[in-house]
């Protein structure tokens, strides 16, 4: 039982670097999180489907993104084997766009995982939302810019 609980554990920081990864936009960090053959859908969030790593991170590195935040909550994981996994996490995300634009979205990832080499990868991911709020409203008091996140760069930064 303990090895699955440690497995349990390592999905949730895997997904905890997701969240960080995305919003720092430490691509190398964020891509590590994928197995090279992921398939990322996104079409019941009105978005594409990417087949590969390199596919899906061109996509997320072209986002016209000046800040994003993403809170994942409540995990469903179910260990399906000694290394696959399934997970749906409810999350919640606020994205401030290089046009003004800013959204605030309510939803669910539903995701697979692979142990691959002896580390848990997201295999398969599923982007959908129950609510998005969209406008153009005052902007925050504080933007964390490209500039200001690399102290939440790489694998252990609060080792810093």
């Amino acid at each position: 039982m303990e090895a699955k609980m440690d497995d349990l554990e390592e999905i949730k920081k895997l997904k905890a670097r997701y969240f960080r990864g995305l919003d720092s936009k430490d691509w190398e960090t964020y891509a590590g999180v994928f197995a090279e053959d992921v398939l990322v859908d996104l079409s019941d969030a009105h978005g594409g489907t990417y087949r590969g790593r390199d596919e899906f991170m061109a996509y997320a590195r072209g986002l016209q993104l000046v800040q994003s935040v993403h809170h994942g909550h409540m995990p469903e994981i179910e260990l399906t084997s000694d290394t696959t996994a399934t997970g749906i996490w409810s999350f919640e995300d606020y994205n401030l766009w290089e046009d003004g634009t800013q959204n605030h979205g309510y939803g669910h990832y539903r995701e697979t995982y692979s142990k691959i080499d002896g580390r848990w990868r997201i295999q398969t991911m599923r982007l959908s939302y129950l609510r998005i709020d969209r406008g153009v409203w005052e902007r925050p008091t504080y933007v964390a810019g490209a500039g200001n996140l690399s102290h939440l760069h790489g694998p252990n930064p609060a080792q810093r």
